[in-house]
């Protein structure tokens, strides 16, 4: 039987993947919640800054100034009357090292991701932080009723 806070983490990240929908980038879509105590508190997907046209990249490379979606969940934290300690970051994938400074500096205290990102950086800083970090593989069942929701 699954855990209670299992099947919470499953819906969280199934949420942050549609979420990541919202994302113009063409290369790659990445989603992000910040949850605490059981509430969304903010939200954020890659792209651009405010004001910017919604261009990821050019000839198959992202801009330099487009923004992870965590970033964007985070520093839209600072812009509310949230905050963000003791909460656990959704994540559809893991987060690189510019990112976990951010996570750690938040006071996040989990971290769920949907897959793992080319490097690894970013997790090693995070558990050196002792955050929680945790790879949550969703099974085909679930992609379905993900893919089933997107139509």
């Amino acid at each position: 039987m699954e855990s209670k806070q299992k099947k919470l983490d499953e819906r969280y990240l199934r949420m942050a993947r549609i979420w990541a929908e919202n994302s113009y980038c063409k290369r790659r879509q990445v989603g992000a919640l910040v949850v605490k105590d059981h509430r969304i508190i903010s939200d954020g997907y890659n792209g651009t800054p405010s004001g910017f046209d919604n261009v990821c990249e050019e000839n198959d490379v992202t801009f330099p100034y487009v923004l992870h979606a965590e970033a964007n969940a985070i520093t839209k934290l600072a812009r509310s009357h949230n905050n963000s300690d003791g909460a656990t970051l959704y994540v559809t994938a893991s987060p690189c090292i510019e990112c976990a400074k951010l996570i750690i500096q938040a006071g996040i205290r989990r971290v769920i991701y949907g897959e793992k990102y080319r490097l690894d950086e970013g997790l090693k800083l995070l558990q050196r932080a002792n955050i929680e970090t945790e790879y949550l593989e969703l099974d085909d069942s679930t992609k379905s009723e993900l893919d089933d929701s997107t139509k």
